[in-house]
């Protein structure tokens, strides 16, 4: 006949209650790993995005069309500034298209490139 006694197969609490907080410790911190690596998703998303309206502008400068000052893309409204200077080549103008979020004072994005200069119309004789 076995004694009657503790019968040691198992978890004790303490054990069981440990176990509960290693893993408590172990998911808050891996919560906050996802929250990073959402946020820094998005971030690319925006950044991406501003430098697609960028990349649109300066196309669009490049073949004369008109462009609008706002843009939306990717459900996000976006505000477009170009600036043109000179080169020391007089028939390329450098120009630096900067893309801002709606209401934010950074841009987003810029995006520098060169295009011709329009040329004055000759007088007519």
């Amino acid at each position: 006949m076995m004694p009657r006694g503790r019968n040691d197969a198992g978890f004790s609490l303490i054990e069981a209650l440990v176990a509960l907080a290693v893993l408590a410790i172990a998911t808050v911190g891996l919560v906050g790993a996802m929250e990073q690596h959402i946020d820094s998703t998005r971030a690319m998303e925006r950044r991406s995005a501003a430098m697609w309206v960028a990349e649109n502008r300066m196309a669009e400068l490049g073949i004369g069309a008109p462009g609008g000052e706002r843009v939306t893309m990717l459900d996000t409204n976006w505000q477009v500034r170009t600036a043109r200077s000179a080169t020391d080549d007089p028939e390329i103008a450098k120009v630096r298209v900067a893309v801002f979020e709606e209401g934010a004072k950074s841009p987003t994005a810029t995006l520098d490139g060169f295009l011709d200069q329009p040329r004055p119309e000759e007088p007519r004789r």
